[in-house]
């Protein structure tokens, strides 16, 4: 079985890290209904006796609020519908056999709490609005007549209380209509729903841990079940071509950890040719077998760390040049219009002179990721926030929030996770030592999972544990900011006070002088043409025409670069989100000035 280069994918595949050779995209037209008084399932609508409650069409996998799905109603509807049938063509392209027997029903996501019926029958339950689940609907399938060429209904309900807080929502509003920075909600089914078929054992996560002192990487497999005697695990690594490595071991039990040793990197004046980094995004391909299971990944050699005031990439400082990026698109809300749209978006922030994105608010697509990785850009990956301190928002923040790191552990241009922003959902944080516990617990926990990249433990203010200082500040005049980060004494003075919002900057313990110190908000200028004008449209300052917009913007950024303190920046923020009209380009990713302008505002000295 021979599989292209990670570097030559289109990105269509929903799982890049954990690809198979067959699988169907169960995108496009379902069957879709409303259940605003929540009786479907008291009336049994995941029956075929009650198709006839679909009574209109929705484009999957966008949400029903956004144009996209062809439903575009924005209202409350706690709870939805779906329905669709697969049959023998849906088996035969995802090659279902007596070699893969098993087929697996992915979804990569649905907000918030899902429900899945396949042939009558419950397949079973998953809620996590941005993580990802999976059902083997094998049984399910038979029992409804597939193998003798019946069509089998797969139903889907979906919950998703507009006015639960204790939901990690991020930027969706509890508001009927979008107020402030929260926008138009996303509810239901919002990421690819895919079939596949696998061997009875079969590989259902791979973690790659690049060594690059030892020349090395780790790999953790994991099973759907424990490896069968005599059983072998199989990992062969390359890169364009070219073999880099590889290892063969017996199978043993359900999680299998391998080395595999790089030769090449023994060589201490050779192994940079191989490293990871936004100049240089090498990919390293992996063909990973257990038994009958084959299936293709990549990762990235690479190392993140801080250390002496600086962000490390590859041990070596590396300014961090970032921008805030929300996710959301006006046709399709926090769902990708399209594989394309994913790649220029992050296209469009190296264009833009960016090195770097902040995911705000969101768990994005892991095919963003995917071209995060092949394109070069570093992401800061960031949890949505529940806006109450109850212990169910708490469960349900920190059981997504480790799926997630599970989920993106391998991608390399990962290299800071931020759990929490500005103390929401822990907004007493200064005052109440529990949700200061919870803060410092959310950092303790990510690095027990992931020991290998920094954790900011509330990005903007109020640190409680956090390896990034991170400051928002929405100061208007770039003299101010340039006086306010430009020298030690400045910033010594801006942690020993409030910082800029009013808020303390440390919460628990001393500032740590390792900890490097970025100004990870900023700017939020706004400016809108009448071709894009916005009821309601604000920002953190204004500029009245495009002139003004680009002088305003290089001030601030010509006064953060010029700081000797600060390791690095995010700037608010890459596209005009809602009513939020402070993007470099509107929301339809046209820049409000010409790129080049940016990307020189946005490198300076430091390009």
């Amino acid at each position: 079985m021979t599989f292209p280069a990670a570097g030559t994918l289109d990105g269509t595949y929903p799982r890049p890290q954990l690809v198979r050779e067959h699988w169907c995209d169960l995108g496009g037209t379902w069957a879709f209904a409303y259940d605003d008084a929540d009786a479907g399932e008291a009336q049994g609508w995941y029956s075929d006796a009650e198709a006839t409650r679909f009574d209109r069409s929705i484009v999957v996998p966008f949400p029903p609020e956004s144009p996209a799905s062809g439903i575009g109603d924005t209202g409350f509807h706690p709870v939805v519908w779906y329905r669709r049938t697969i049959g023998a063509s849906e088996l035969e392209t995802i090659g279902a056999s007596d070699d893969a027997p098993r087929v697996i029903l992915n979804f990569g996501a649905v907000d918030y709490r899902a429900r899945v019926w396949v042939g009558g029958r419950f397949a079973g339950e998953h809620e996590g609005g941005g993580s990802p689940f999976s059902f083997d609907v094998t049984d399910l399938l038979a029992a409804g007549g597939a193998s003798g060429g019946a069509d089998v209904s797969i139903v889907v309900r979906a919950e998703d209380d507009p006015a639960d807080l204790s939901q990690p929502r991020g930027k969706q509003d509890w508001h009927r209509e979008p107020h402030s920075i929260w926008y138009h909600r996303t509810t239901g089914i919002w990421q690819p729903v895919w079939l596949e078929a696998v061997p009875a054992v079969a590989i259902e996560r791979i973690h790659w841990t690049p060594d690059l002192i030892s020349g090395t990487v780790a790999a953790r497999i994991r099973l759907n079940r424990p490896a069968r005697d005599g059983e072998t695990l199989a990992i062969s690594l390359s890169h364009d071509g070219r073999a880099l490595g590889s290892v063969t071991m017996p199978a043993v039990g359900r999680t299998i950890e391998a080395t595999v040793p790089l030769p090449q990197q023994r060589n201490g004046q050779a192994y940079e040719e191989l490293l990871w980094s936004p100049e240089h995004p090498r990919l390293v391909d992996a063909v990973v077998t257990v038994g009958a299971d084959t299936v293709r990944s990549y990762l990235g050699l690479r190392s993140a760390a801080v250390a002496g005031g600086r962000f490390l990439l590859n041990d070596r400082p590396y300014y961090v040049r970032s921008v805030l990026n929300q996710g959301y698109w006006p046709e399709s809300h926090l769902a990708a219009p399209s594989v394309d749209g994913l790649r220029a978006e992050a296209q469009l922030i190296k264009d833009l002179g960016f090195n770097a994105a902040r995911l705000h608010q969101k768990y994005e697509d892991p095919r963003f990721l995917f071209f995060a990785d092949s394109l070069g850009l570093l992401i800061w990956g960031e949890s949505p926030a529940a806006y109450e301190f109850t212990p169910t928002a708490i469960t349900r923040t920190t059981r997504e929030w480790a799926d997630i790191v599970d989920r993106d552990y391998s991608h390399p241009s990962i290299v800071t996770w931020v759990p929490t922003n500005e103390s929401w959902g822990v907004q007493h944080l200064a005052h109440d030592g529990r949700m200061r516990d919870y803060a410092a617990a959310l950092v303790s926990l990510t690095k027990a999972l992931d020991p290998t990249r920094p954790v900011i433990s509330n990005d903007g203010w109020e640190h409680v544990d956090s390896d990034i200082l991170s400051v928002h500040d929405y100061e208007a005049s770039g003299e101010v900011v340039a006086a306010r980060y430009g020298t030690p004494e400045a910033v010594d003075a801006l942690f020993d006070g409030l910082g800029p919002a009013g808020r303390r900057m440390l919460v628990r313990g001393e500032r740590d002088r390792q900890a490097p110190v970025m100004l990870t908000e900023f700017g939020g200028v706004s400016f809108v043409d009448r071709a894009h004008e916005v009821d309601g449209a604000w920002g953190y300052s204004a500029a009245s025409s495009p002139e003004d917009f680009a002088e305003r913007v290089g001030a601030l950024l010509e006064a953060t670069l010029a700081s000797s303190v600060l390791a690095g920046f995010c700037y608010t923020q890459l596209a005009d989100t809602g009513q939020e009209t402070n993007g470099l380009v509107t929301d339809d990713r046209r820049p409000k000035v010409a790129i080049e302008r940016i990307r020189e505002m946005v490198q300076g000295r430091h390009a």
